[in-house]
């Protein structure tokens, strides 16, 4: 039977403060001394009381304008109780009713909400022992929660990598999944209901992935978990609300605990902090500080520089390497494609300033040689009698660039700039339009 994949994300980030959550304790934990960095704050100690970290809320309201959410102006933090080892105080500080944003979206795909929490603390089980670092306790962590928008494991990857660059272009976190500042959590169910996807009737059941750390362990464990689901639905089998994780050497989903609801988490509002007002000059302030975002980065580029797709997509990835890249348009916009294949393709980013990138490609495109114009043709005619040596070459033979450079020499009478050639050429080869 066919079953309809139904996928909602819970998305979670560590912003880069300064300070956790409540208390003054660094929030940068990474490679950290275990237990170094706490505090009768973040430890949960008798009459410890916490103060919210402005810059947090601040960042995660950045995150909110930036995905079109509404911002509420009266905001609250809760005490979600429920027991577990990294959890010192038996309750996590976290938002429930109104929280910092409402709504919004990303790559069409509808966000709940964003609220703004304290993060647990890490279990490191090893030689049969579980051990305790509480260097995370307390640490700002903004969550996203969306709607269950997902159908399908490509929608999902493509959803958190985006959010992973938005969140470097803010730069409200680095995201790095590997130092666990973003984290993820997939909720997965299937539905026989084969309607609109938009009418299309929630299963009575969702299963929880969590401790995803990577996007290729997202990528499998989603794969594994819907497996494991349609097996079981094809066999009449009953699934149950739950949390599992995912097993690397077996391939497999296993299961964690019962998946609680929001009732048994007895939410009430925390009575150590206040309520949180805020006013719309402070959205005004923040929504002018917000920088070009990827998408937007990504459709200027092909209307203002008109190169290829993929080389937009390698340098709006990195923030810091789209404005290098434009620094150095602007010191001679001529050489636009040659300084993006030189930075793509050779790395030169990384060995030159952009002034010295641009004096290097005038040298190669001296004018002593056969014109660029004469050279297009040269390689353009040399490519079209040459079909089987650039089928080779885009088999992954690339010495035979070599034959195609003497070609085009031959028709250029010699004249042509080697580097320059050679140059002009890699980048016709690897053109996907070619």
């Amino acid at each position: 039977m066919l079953y309809k994949t139904i996928i909602g994300l819970e998305i979670h980030i560590e912003p880069n403060t300064n300070s956790k959550m409540f208390c003054s304790c660094p929030q940068n934990h990474f490679g950290a001394k275990p237990n170094s960095q706490t505090c009768p704050i973040c430890l949960g100690l008798p009459g410890a009381l916490p103060i919210a970290n402005k810059e947090a809320i601040n960042k995660t309201i950045k995150l909110g304008l930036a995905l079109g959410s509404d911002i509420s102006k009266i905001s609250k933090f809760y005490r979600k109780h429920y027991f577990y080892p990294d959890l010192p105080k038996s309750f996590q500080t976290s938002q429930k009713d109104n929280p910092f944003c409402i709504g919004g979206e990303l790559m069409g795909k509808k966000i709940n909400h964003i609220h703004l929490e304290e993060d647990a603390g890490k279990l490191i089980h090893q030689d049969g022992n579980s051990l305790i670092d509480f260097n995370r306790s307390g640490c700002a962590l903004i969550e996203m929660v969306t709607e269950p928008v997902f159908h399908n494991v490509e929608e999902v990857i493509s959803f958190t990598k985006e959010l992973q660059l938005i969140a470097r272009y803010l730069d409200i976190s680095n995201a790095d999944m590997e130092k666990g500042t973003m984290r993820l959590e997939a909720n997965i169910s299937l539905s026989t209901d084969h309607g609109l996807q938009s009418t299309a009737k929630l299963p009575d059941y969702k299963v929880e992935l969590k401790n995803i750390n990577s996007f290729k362990f997202l990528e499998k464990a989603l794969i594994a978990e819907i497996e494991r689901q349609t097996i079981a639905l094809d066999n009449s089998e009953k699934l149950v609300q739950e949390t599992r994780g995912y097993d690397e050497n077996t391939k497999t989903t296993f299961s964690q605990r019962t998946k609680a609801d929001s009732h048994d988490y007895r939410y009430f509002v925390e009575p150590d902090l206040a309520e949180i007002k805020l006013e719309n000059s402070k959205f005004e302030i923040l929504n002018s500080k917000l920088p070009e975002l990827p998408e937007q980065k990504r459709k200027r580029f092909a209307e203002q520089y008109k190169i290829s797709s993929d080389y937009i997509n390698i340098l709006v990835s990195d923030f810091d390497r789209a404005n290098y890249f434009e620094v150095a348009v602007k010191l001679d916009p001529s050489l636009t494609k040659s300084i993006a294949d030189l930075m793509i393709n050779k790395q030169f980013d990384k060995k030159y300033a952009a002034a010295s990138l641009v004096r290097k490609l005038k040298e190669i495109t001296n004018v002593e040689y056969s014109s660029q114009s004469d050279l297009e043709e040269a390689i353009r005619e040399v490519l079209y009698e040459s079909p089987d040596i650039v089928t080779s070459y885009k088999n992954g033979k690339g010495q035979v660039i070599g034959f195609l450079i003497g070609q085009v020499q031959k028709k250029l009478g010699g004249k042509g700039n080697p580097n320059m050639v050679n140059l002009k050429l890699t980048e016709e080869l690897t053109n996907k339009n070619f």
